[in-house]
């Protein structure tokens, strides 16, 4: 079967297409025929090195696609169920086993394209609004990156339970999906912290949401309001460095937090309501997912360029 392999770190030109062959199951596992597969920002991270993992390996931890057989202690799936995954090691090929742990059926009215791109997406909002900071109706929040994957489920989520979502785009196409999705206000990256005072007549934000990471996480701390949450979930313009926690407490006693996803869906239970709600706002039309391109399996290379380049909007996939 074909798939995308990493032999080295570095740059997107590792990412090379490679025969192997089929894996093997173990008895709590699926084989899944991939039709899509989600391309995610901690793919990058894996493939430059920043996360390291042993070489080489075959790139890709989320998909959908149609079970064609089971380990012999799985006993909800069957083959022909179509299911989404994620955490799923080796999701960049035409087949993958999935752990029957971390796969979910999909309902039907949901395309292969979406389901293969919302798990990781869809659950990291959804901690992210419901746990770690739990918005409250009346709450006015930030979301970096507003257009991005997470960006736009993070807003609709939010706005459906009352809040008002500040968001930052760094174009007026990235500004028009993010109203769109609900934003109240859609700002510039440069001097934002200024303009979320504005917004909120001086007192900050109830939490910010910041995927970006180094580049704005210090007006990030500065947009918080006394009290307030920063979540710092991710890394997409690099690492913040080490810092003096003294800056929290002049901050406002700001509760600085860097969630990640494995850490809200510790079992079957909290996996399947966090899935199953993103799932079932999908179905019912609640929740709208944003595929802004499909690549052909063997040009991983150039979507990883378009993700980091800045220059995809919403979820992009592989097409086996």
């Amino acid at each position: 079967m074909r798939a995308i392999q990493v032999s080295r770190t570095g740059g997107p030109e590792v990412l090379e297409s490679v025969e192997i062959p089929e894996p093997a199951i173990g008895a709590s596992d699926l084989l899944v025929r991939t039709d899509a597969i989600g391309i995610n920002y901690i793919d990058t991270y894996f493939r430059s090195g920043l996360y390291p993992r042993p070489l080489p390996y075959v790139a890709g931890e989320e998909g959908s696609g149609v079970v064609e057989a089971v380990g012999s202690e799985v006993t909800d799936f069957a083959p022909g169920d179509r299911v989404a995954w994620c955490f799923a090691p080796g999701s960049y090929a035409e087949k993958v086993s999935v752990p029957a742990s971390a796969a979910i059926v999909v309902p039907d009215p949901v395309p292969a394209a979406v389901a293969a791109s919302v798990l990781l997406q869809g659950m990291t909002a959804h901690f992210l609004v419901h746990t770690t900071y739990p918005i409250q109706a009346g709450d006015t929040v930030l979301v970096h990156a507003g257009a991005g994957g997470v960006g736009l489920i993070l807003t609709q989520l939010a706005t459906k339970l009352g809040a008002r979502v500040i968001t930052t785009v760094s174009s007026d196409a990235k500004e028009k999906l993010s109203r769109e999705a609900g934003a109240f206000e859609v700002l510039r990256y440069d001097d934002f912290a200024t303009r979320v005072r504005e917004l909120t007549d001086g007192e900050g934000a109830a939490a910010v949401y910041d995927g970006v990471g180094a580049a704005t996480f210090d007006q990030s701390l500065e947009s918080v309001r006394v009290r307030g949450t920063l979540a710092l979930f991710g890394a997409a313009s690099g690492p913040v460095p080490p810092f003096d926690p003294q800056r929290l407490n002049s901050a406002g006693s700001v509760m600085l937090t860097r969630p990640t996803l494995t850490h809200f869906i510790r079992d079957r239970e909290e996996f399947n309501w966090r899935a199953g709600d993103v799932l079932s706002a999908l179905a019912d039309g609640t929740l709208k997912i944003r595929i802004g391109g499909e690549y052909s399996l063997d040009r991983a290379a150039d979507a990883h360029r378009d993700l980091e380049g800045r220059k995809t909007t919403g979820s992009i996939v592989l097409v086996p």
